[in-house]
């Protein structure tokens, strides 16, 4: 099956341009509101004898830092965290189902968490 599209004297390709979003194409994110801007911090968990765990670095958004911030500091549901952010509930959500899989994994491996500024 092949796509056809109308090339008009001008015009070359198809109709849209694509834009690229971590990596792929894509419509390019929306800009979210972060209410406070963290610094950025580098938690490094320490083995029985007090010495810092070398390891890859688990990355955290500043998005991700400021949902996890809203629901579970703030005591915010969903709905409104995701209109204080300016999102929508479902990728409030996606940011959150993110931010707690990653922070699972560095408790879990025992490696550090970069909170990315």
């Amino acid at each position: 099956m092949s796509i056809h599209y109308r090339i008009g004297v001008n015009m070359r390709g198809p109709p849209w341009r694509w834009r690229q979003r971590r990596g792929g194409p894509g419509r390019p994110p929306k800009p979210r509101v972060i209410g406070v801007q963290p610094r950025a911090v580098m938690f490094i968990p320490l083995d029985e004898f007090r010495t810092p765990i070398e390891a890859e670095p688990i990355h955290l958004t500043p998005d991700e830092v400021e949902a996890l911030r809203l629901v579970y500091l703030e005591k915010m549901d969903q709905e409104s965290a995701a209109k204080r952010m300016g999102l929508s509930r479902g990728s409030l959500w996606r940011c959150l189902e993110s931010a707690r899989r990653k922070v699972t994994q560095a408790i879990v491996e025992g490696r550090p968490i970069l909170l990315v500024a």
